[in-house]
């Protein structure tokens, strides 16, 4: 049975005012009642135990994480000490994990997903279990895009490699960074490129050399750091080291770089529920096209999105817009600005409104 593990260090800023740096966005519930963390555990319980499954995150989520997954052993939570991006994450992990079964397939999924159609995902998987246990490949799955999106990266899919029980896996040629509208275009009307989900399978093994190869002065941390598993010392090291560990994104320090990726193209109804339009693909909405939650009503309003949980408000003759209205912050702001939410929390930041983040 494979590892799975579970990124859960984000701060989820574009859903700001909601998401705060006390319970980010994947401790929220956004869709269907449970939190994103609690939907993300519940979507893989086939493939993998309670017992199996590790959530890597900040050490003031620890209790959160336990509250929200009172089966999950508090050992399995691993703690990063500081954030230093998705690389050191899952060195981490695989540095713990490697300790239990250093050839073991390990599942690395992010805990903010949203996916419709489990039962395709878990057969998605299970192929590209199959294909990483061998040893020579790490996989990534690629979603297969519907519109010129801009939000996500895009992988560039190569030569068929292989295929398990029924489902096709490419040689992965290229990882590109999130396009422009006009490059988003030409990307879908290729049809050579899939979304980059932020989804990988690999053996535990091999990612650690991998990241050898590739972040060296990653794997030369994590190799002090190992000295000390299982020991008294290890809190201490792990914070003494972890400061200086490089801050890259697995993609960019070993996706990029590497020439054994496979990716499996996949159509499970995915969605990373990145900033707040994202919400109206899944929630009703009234013969105008605006979004309710909570108290309030609307005038001449159209395609409107209104997250109002406390108070009451009021929307006269305005479309396309996003509010929320939290319990001591409102946010206004049109749609087509929802990615740009991270830059006033940061402005927030600057201006000294630590007390609202």
């Amino acid at each position: 049975m494979p590892f799975v593990v579970i990124m859960a260090g984000g701060r989820g800023e574009r859903f700001w005012p909601l998401s705060r740096m006390a319970k980010p966005k994947q401790f929220l519930s956004l869709i269907g009642g449970k939190t994103m963390l609690q939907l993300t555990v519940e979507r893989i319980r086939d493939l993998a135990g309670i017992t199996d499954t590790y959530i890597v995150a900040g050490a003031e989520f620890k209790d959160l994480i336990l509250e929200q997954l009172p089966q999950l052993p508090e050992e399995n939570i691993i703690i990063e000490p500081f954030g230093r991006n998705t690389a050191a994450a899952i060195g981490l992990a695989a540095l713990v994990l490697g300790q239990k079964n250093p050839r073991e397939v390990m599942l690395v999924l992010p805990a903010d997903h949203y996916i419709s159609n489990v039962r395709n995902f878990h057969e998605v998987l299970r192929s590209a279990i199959v294909a990483a246990s061998r040893g020579e490949k790490i996989v990534t799955l690629g979603i297969t895009p519907h519109s010129p999106e801009t939000g996500y990266g895009y992988i560039h899919r190569g030569e068929q490699f292989d295929t398990n029980a029924g489902i096709p896996a490419y040689q992965a040629v290229q990882f590109l960074e999130k396009p422009d509208y006009t490059r988003a275009l030409e990307l879908l009307a290729s049809g050579e490129y899939l979304w980059n989900s932020g989804m990988f399978i690999w053996r535990n093994d091999v990612i650690r050399a991998m990241i050898g190869k590739h972040i060296p002065s990653l794997a030369e941390g994590l190799v002090e750091i190992e000295d000390s598993l299982g020991t008294e010392h290890y809190p201490q090291k792990v914070e003494e080291v972890y400061e200086k560990l490089p801050k890259v994104s697995i993609d960019y320090g070993v996706m990029e770089q590497a020439d054994n990726v496979l990716v499996i193209p996949c159509d499970f109804g995915w969605d990373d529920i990145g900033c707040w339009t994202a919400l109206d693909r899944y929630m009703e909405k009234d013969e105008d096209g605006n979004i309710l939650q909570g108290q309030g009503v609307l005038l001449n309003t159209t395609n409107t999105s209104i997250v109002s949980p406390d108070r009451p408000v009021a929307l006269i003759g305005v479309e396309d817009l996003i509010v929320v209205n939290s319990h001591d912050s409102l946010l206004i702001c049109h749609k087509s600005q929802a990615q740009e939410i991270k830059k006033v929390v940061q402005a927030l930041r600057d201006n000294g409104f630590d007390d609202v983040l």
